[in-house]
Parts: structure tokens; sequence; C-alpha cells
């Protein structure tokens, strides 16, 4: 990848900020962060079940940074211009990180949200080193531990 952020990196950047002012998609990332809490499949069964516009808004949002974190993984978007700018990701990772074992087994697909996955655990790499413990204070905050 290349060491230096681009103008396309930038425009790509804009562009996913863009999409993210989307209404239906602003509705949707405003209902997961509000009311999305679900530690396991039968939380998630009853927060967002099948057919009901709950469960259209969390397959938005876990779609789209799913979406944005391949264009990391696959080299498209630059890493470091996108940590600098893509926090919300990160709360979208914590909101997910302990449901994600069971929610694969249940769909019976190990890789779902693989990018989504690989991109927050670098973020929280990235962070930590920049400022240890940096990333522990910001998921206690996410979880309403602080």
């Amino acid at each position: 990848m290349n060491p230096c952020a681009t103008y396309e990196d930038v425009n790509l950047v804009l562009k996913l900020y863009e999409l993210r002012r989307e209404q239906k998609l602003r509705e949707a990332r405003a209902w997961f962060v509000k009311v999305f809490h679900a530690n396991n499949m039968a939380e998630f069964d009853k927060i967002c079940p099948r057919g009901t516009d709950e469960n259209a808004h969390y397959r938005m949002v876990i779609s789209y940074w799913d979406m944005v974190a391949s264009f990391v993984t696959s080299g498209v978007l630059h890493q470091e211009l996108f940590f600098q700018n893509g926090r919300e990701m990160l709360v979208v990772w914590e909101r997910i990180r302990d449901l994600l074992p069971e929610y694969r087994k249940t769909v019976q697909d190990p890789t779902s949200l693989e990018n989504l996955e690989k991109v927050a655990k670098a973020y929280i790499d990235w962070m930590n080193k920049r400022a240890p413990h940096s990333y522990e204070a910001f998921a206690a905050r996410i979880r309403g531990a602080a």
C-alpha cells in the first residue's frame, strides 16, 4: 500500500462521509447507536427480529461498515487516513464483537464480517500505539461503563 494518502483516498473518504448522510442510513445509524445492545443471538432476535425495520437498520449499518473495511483490507483506501476519520466504525465493532462468534455460527459463515473485524483490530492497535489504553477508555464509554 502507498505509504502516503492520495487525493483519491481523500475523495473516497469524502464520498463515504457523504453516503453516511443519506437519510435512511442516518436513521439506521441513529437507531444502532441508541438501541442496538446485543451480546448473544437471543438478545439480537429480540432487538431486531427478521422482517422488521430494526433488522433492516442493523443490516444497513453492518453492511456499510463491512464494505468500508473491505476498501481498507483490499488496499483501495489508505488505512491511516481512514483511521484518522472513521472512528464510528469502532462504535459498531464494540456493539457486535461479543455477538459475532455466535452470529457466525448461526449464519454458518465463519468469514461473516471478517473485513470489519480485521480493520477494527488494526484500528485498535493503531490507537493504542499512539495513546496507550485509549481504546480501552473508548470501549468503556461505548459500553456505558465510563
